[in-house]
């Protein structure tokens, strides 16, 4: 397994969006490995694989305290079951030291494939529900940023840039 490289906010990669997985391979789950390998060390609880410069349909998840419930969604598709939006301070690994407020629905239903090519269809509410949303948007080159006002965002761009300007 390798810990991989998390693209962060302004790259222009980010903004691409995710084609779906054709087939799921030896690949595809050694990916799977190293998405889950680079989600713990950074520390976070969702990874996208747009994140990892890889524009695949591909998440991971892990919303447990002793990183003990993996989460795999491949071609994920959601469906609302709760029109209710839900208040959440919203992180992002690619956004690195942000957190905001963001409004998303509180229930969803998923239907996906495991790092197995399984079909399979869950019912997630709360924290899990919001934080799938989340990393799809991701796969959809859409971010967390995108829902705050262009004051916001452009204040979180430019600190973003002058750190990344100082680590070069």
């Amino acid at each position: 397994m390798a810990t991989l490289e998390i693209l962060e906010f302004p790259d222009p990669r980010l903004r691409t969006v995710a084609s779906p997985v054709g087939s799921v391979t030896d690949a595809t789950r050694s990916l799977i490995d190293d998405m889950l390998e680079t989600m713990y060390a950074a520390p976070g609880i969702g990874l996208a694989a747009t994140q990892v410069d890889v524009h695949e349909r591909l998440l991971v998840m892990d919303l447990s305290d002793d990183q003990s419930a993996p989460m795999v969604f491949i071609n994920p598709e959601i469906e609302v079951l709760d029109p209710e939006l839900g208040e959440y301070d919203e992180g992002c690994l690619s956004v690195p030291g942000f957190y905001e407020t963001v409004n998303r629905p509180r229930r969803i239903r998923v239907s996906a494939q495991d790092r197995n090519g399984e079909h399979f269809t869950d019912e997630l509410e709360g924290l899990a529900a919001i934080c799938l949303q989340h990393e799809i948007d991701h796969l959809d080159g859409k971010l967390f940023v995108d829902y705050l006002s262009p004051l916001k965002r452009t204040r979180i761009r430019k600190k973003l840039e002058k750190t990344q300007r100082r680590r070069a």
